[in-house]
């Protein structure tokens, strides 16, 4: 074993000590050196690492770990099927720019070239993306080949910085490199000699199932063993919850919890002495809670009290709708019977830190009989120290996490 593949395993060895999900992660990517004529530092294509043995050789351990679970990140988080129709280069950046952060956070030593600005810290990809110009200058410090459709062997490092108009013309003409070798025979280690082929949609599709489901174990395992925490672990748990439709959601909830039944008593004697099952229907009553600190738009409210208005009626349910910042709306609350139609009532002005104890408090002291309470927010405020009687719905948009009661992601 050469001098740099027993400082690859040792990298990746103290990953998996200290960082077990991390660790977890990149024991999933096989480890190939590659020819330095297309890999100037390192690369994935979510099927393995690829590395630069001259550019492993001038890191320092913590960075060759740094460096290890970057790509492991990538390929776990399915950066290569989220990019749909963005724009490449606009992308890759943006992937690096959400990825950095959670390994610094997590106390790595970024290598060189690493881009970590801190206003995007604690975003996604997809949320960086709108941010980057395409006259932007910045260059990933790797590549990243799933979904190559260009090649720049004489260019920078990066493979974030490849342009079309960048590639020699002989090799835009190729659009399909060969995949990697593998050569463990005679002593050889590990290589892949020339740039692997990008992935065919069946192999992204495979691999992102694949990685999904890696990323769900190693997330379960590190949970279990109290090493997951901090923006990465509310990022991957943030990401991974089921993706059906808040909609759907809601109103499943919404009618599971309204109460109709059939009834067995004894009818009246003038409609005779059969005694026959008979549907019993009360009125559901409801709370809403907004909140209108600033984080939820008006046109975001009005899409929720529409839904909730079109859920209402077939739940039979009373509404008592309740708007809060840091304290309640004064002109509040807004009654709506079933047969009646519920509007936002008015335009909220954002304003004011967020605070959700007032509305418990008010259901707390003046409806008592309350059979649900659904609140709309971005999860970051101040909440009761005791979870209600009442079930509690939350339609949480944002990554926040919840002390109690069932979160519906609002997507």
């Amino acid at each position: 074993m050469s001098e740099i593949e027993t400082k690859l395993s040792a990298a990746r060895t103290r990953l998996i000590l200290d960082k077990p999900f991390l660790g977890a992660l990149v024991l999933r990517l096989p480890m190939l050196r590659a020819d330095p004529g297309w890999c100037r530092t390192t690369a994935t294509d979510a099927r393995a690492f690829y590395y630069n043995a001259d550019f492993i050789d001038a890191l320092s351990l913590e960075q060759t770990q740094f460096v290890l679970a970057h790509e492991a990140l990538h390929c776990a988080l399915s950066h290569f099927a989220r990019r749909l129709h963005r724009d490449k280069y606009r992308w890759d950046i943006a992937c690096d720019l959400a990825i950095n952060p959670l390994l610094i956070a997590e106390q790595l030593e970024p290598c060189p070239g690493a881009l970590h600005l801190v206003e995007f810290e604690g975003m996604t990809a997809e949320e960086i993306y709108p941010c980057i110009a395409e006259s932007e200058q910045m260059e990933t410090h790797d590549q990243h080949l799933y979904d190559r459709t260009e090649t720049n062997p004489g260019g920078s490092p990066g493979g974030g910085g490849d342009r079309p108009n960048d590639v020699p013309a002989a090799e835009r003409a190729d659009p399909q490199p060969q995949a990697p070798r593998s050569e463990s025979d005679s002593g050889k280690s590990p290589s892949a000699a020339t740039q692997p082929a990008p992935l065919s949609p069946t192999e992204q599709e495979r691999l992102a199932v694949q990685w999904t489901q890696r990323l769900a174990g190693a997330h379960q395992q590190a949970l279990q063993a109290g090493r997951m925490g901090g923006e990465l672990g509310r990022m991957i748990g943030h990401l991974l919850q089921p993706r059906i439709p808040w909609r759907m959601l809601l109103a499943k909830y919404m009618t599971a919890t309204a109460r109709e039944d059939y009834n067995w008593a004894r009818p009246s004697r003038r409609e005779g002495d059969a005694i026959l099952p008979s549907l019993r229907s009360s009125e559901l009553r409801v709370v809403v809670g907004l909140d209108t600190s600033g984080s939820i738009s008006d046109e975001e409210m009005r899409q929720f009290i529409s839904e909730i208005d079109a859920i209402k009626g077939q739940a039979h349910a009373h509404i008592t709708l309740l708007a809060c910042d840091a304290v309640l709306a004064a002109d509040g609350p807004w009654i709506v019977e079933p047969w009646e139609q519920l509007r936002l009532p008015r335009a909220f002005t954002g304003g004011g830190d967020t605070d959700f104890r007032p509305v418990f408090e008010w259901v707390e002291q003046h409806d008592a009989r309350c059979d649900l309470l659904i609140y709309f927010t971005d999860a970051q405020g101040a909440f009761p120290n005791h979870e209600p009687a009442m079930p509690v719905i939350w339609l949480v948009k944002g990554k926040a996490e919840i002390p109690w009661g069932q979160r519906i992601q609002l997507n």
